[in-house]
């Protein structure tokens, strides 16, 4: 323990006490009960385990944790977020989820099975989410563009698709890149660098609230590289990296903490490699500065211009020490030898327009002849410019050109071109279009499900904008955007049900343009407290009529007497309503095992939602699961040492001459047996996560007579 004088507000040591072991890849929550006595309390449940844990908590103080590995060593205390900044921005879908709780760093522990915190000053509530992550096993592949460095697919990876929060969004350009490190240990073997990644995945989504893993790039330390967030490596995918510089920056970070210790040479040449590429295709030189504005972090508020380098570290947008000492020393190196590859590089394309007169430009990385071409919607090129020079400066004069839209292309020998649109005379009139809010009705309620609305839209025109909340009369109960000039696009903004009490409400958009017209749209908002926590048990099921996992516990709590429906989904589409009834208020739990009733079940990813009514408003949750009935399949090889042959993750138990053997299989692919002398029979058993088993039997050949022949 740290000495008292430090404690001086208030500390507390607490156990996790996780349910089961986890046998695939996945997210227990935990909430912890403060304790004041400074004692470890013991769980009761040894195979529980984890590999990846992150801590949240409410209150301005702070939290360490430890962990215990499967050896029985203990780690030493650190901080739950040591790394500050991490997350969506300000404003966008996914920044709500987890409004009001400060969120710990995802820290990559190892094979473990015990963790313990501790608080420093006012901490009200504390929360563990253990990660479960094994080694995957799929062969790795690179993309096939040429030109960019081999990249691990997120299938490679075994990135949970069904998981996704929401669909990706997308930044105009990309400006700048933000390195990271991802806390944790460095010793992470190379079979395990792929699991770290899916656990930071689970965490950022699953214990996080956030759409998708929230890093666009993530390097391990033997110089592998994995594609991050979903959207297309070669897109403007925004991540949730930098608190307030997602849009227009990509994120690369690390795997490992590198305060202390250097990156390894591998992982360097890599991130070089990776920066060197990404930023040629956004045509940004990786030594340049430029000023980004900031959309509100803890360090620079909304609206702060700030000037950042190219390659940039975590620290330099947030307060942070990410990437850490050793790491953020190399970024100037790093760029440079970025700066160095590839070249000859296209830097800054850009295109001016005023009235009929467009003005294209750009700079080479060395003198270079280079051509400026315009097409018209058929592709027949309407004008051409050509200079030799570093720079790139012609002017189209379009008043003869048929008003339209037009596509371009800026080149300079064999550097990356860079190709755009551009718009001939007319304008899309202003308006406020695509308006909505997700989820429809909110439950303000605490406990992560539906918490806070994303309202989002998209502007013609750059306008004055004001967004409220007003009531079923119109009075304003909450301003979420007050009169802020914002330019064409879409954008978001979130409403926070904290302070709102239960009822029908609107989000109003009101923009005034700089020519003075007043444009309004609105999008219905529910606010209802009455449907608590939706869960389901188990999350993998089995109905195939084996007596295992056949059937769906579905619990919720009502806080007051509702019209309760609870439906399942397949791929968006209904499948069957196995509750539709007024209930009283508390807890309620359903069991149903209709799966079967239509005949076969097929394999795949379902949902539960549960809708609640009452007499102010309307809510609902949705909770996913997975129906699996096809048994592990198995098959012993021939010859011995014994081998086994297992399809997917399994418990294999062999019985070979009276003996049984019971193993772990964390991946498919060939096992071998523990088995040490002769075998003439043996019996091989796989239980997948499911409760599915698959059988197989192995029986030696006879040996051959002697004077035999063969």
């Amino acid at each position: 323990m740290r000495h008292a004088s430090v404690l001086f507000v208030a500390s507390f040591v607490a156990a996790v006490l996780a349910p089961h072991a986890l046998a695939a890849p996945g997210v227990t929550a935990v909430e912890l009960a403060p304790r004041t006595e400074a004692r470890a309390v013991e769980s009761r449940t040894a195979a529980t385990r984890f590999s990846l844990a992150g801590i949240h908590w409410r209150g301005t103080g702070s939290v360490e944790l430890r962990t215990r590995s499967l050896e029985g060593r203990w780690s030493p205390w650190r901080a739950a977020a040591p790394e500050g900044g991490d997350g969506p921005d300000p404003g966008s879908r996914e920044a709500g989820p987890r409004a009001g709780w400060r969120i710990g760093s995802p820290w990559w522990v190892g094979p473990s099975d015990r963790l313990e915190t501790r608080t420093t000053g006012r901490v009200s509530r504390v929360r563990a989410y253990l990660v479960w992550s094994p080694e995957v096993g799929v062969p790795y592949r690179a993309p096939a563009a040429t030109s960019a460095p081999p990249i691990v697919p997120r299938l490679s990876w075994g990135a949970s698709e069904s998981i996704r929060r929401g669909p990706p969004t997308y930044a105009p350009a990309v400006r700048f890149a933000v390195v990271h490190h991802t806390a944790g240990r460095n010793d992470y073997t190379r079979a395990q660098a792929a699991a770290v990644v899916k656990a930071i995945q689970l965490y950022h989504v699953q214990g996080n609230g956030w759409n998708d893993i929230g890093y666009n790039f993530l390097v391990d330390r033997f110089g592998t590289i994995y594609e991050g967030r979903y959207g297309g490596i070669e897109r403007n995918v925004v991540g949730a990296h930098a608190l307030g510089f997602n849009t227009g920056s990509v994120g690369v970070a690390l795997l490992g903490t590198y305060g202390s210790a250097a990156p390894p040479k591998a992982a360097q040449d890599a991130l070089t490699r990776l920066l060197a590429w990404r930023l040629d295709l956004a045509h940004v030189e990786p030594t340049s500065i430029s000023t980004v504005i900031s959309s509100g972090s803890e360090r620079y508020p909304r609206g702060i211009p700030v000037l950042l380098r190219s390659v940039s570290g975590h620290r330099d947008t947030g307060f942070t020490e990410c990437p850490g000492g050793q790491l953020y020393a190399r970024l100037g190196a790093l760029a440079a030898s970025a700066n160095a590859i590839g070249l000859p590089k296209l830097y800054e394309p850009r295109v001016e327009t005023s009235g009929r007169a467009t003005r294209f430009r750009g700079r080479l990385s060395s003198s270079l002849p280079w051509v400026v071409a315009v097409t018209d919607a058929d592709g027949a090129e309407v004008a051409r410019g050509t200079g030799t020079s570093t720079t790139i400066d012609w002017t189209w004069n379009a008043a003869s050109a048929t008003p339209g839209r037009y596509a371009w292309t800026m080149s300079a020998g064999t550097s990356r071109p860079a190709t755009g649109s551009l718009r001939v005379g007319g304008a899309e009139a202003p308006a406020i279009l695509d308006v909505a809010a997700e989820p429809e009705a909110i439950t303000p309620n605490g406990d992560g499900q539906a918490d806070a609305a994303t309202v989002s839209y998209r502007l013609t025109a750059a306008m004055n904008l004001t967004v409220t909340v007003t009531d079923a009369i119109g009075g304003v109960v909450a301003t979420l955007v007050d009169r802020v000039w914002t330019q064409p696009g879409t954008h978001s903004t979130v409403v926070d049900g904290a302070a709102l009490p239960d009822g029908s409400y609107a989000v109003a958009l009101v923009g005034r343009t700089a020519a003075g017209v007043e444009l309004r749209q609105s999008v219905p908002l529910t606010v209802s407290r009455t449907l608590g926590l939706v869960a389901v048990s188990p999350t993998v099921v089995s109905p195939n009529g084996d007596g295992r996992r056949d059937v769906l516990r579905v619990t919720f709590s009502l806080t007051a007497a509702a019209d309760v429906r609870v439906r399942i989904l397949r791929d968006g589409n209904w499948v069957a309503t196995p509750l539709s009834s007024s209930l009283l208020p508390g807890v309620q739990r359903l069991t149903w095992d209709g799966m079967r009733a239509n005949g076969p079940v097929r394999d795949g990813a379902y949902s539960a939602v549960v809708e609640a009514e009452d007499e102010l408003a309307r809510a609902s949750f949705a909770v996913p699961f997975t129906s699996d009935t096809t048994p592990p399949a198995v098959r012993f090889l021939p010859g011995l040492p014994l081998r086994v042959r297992v399809s997917e993750p399994a418990a294999l138990t062999v019985r070979v001459s009276g003996t049984t053997v019971r193993q772990r299989v964390a991946r498919a692919g060939v096992v071998r047996v523990r088995w040490r002398g002769p075998a003439t029979r043996a019996q091989a058993v796989a239980w997948d996560e499911a409760g599915n088993r698959g059988t197989a039997f192995f029986r030696a050949p006879p040996p051959r007579k002697a004077g035999s022949r063969e």
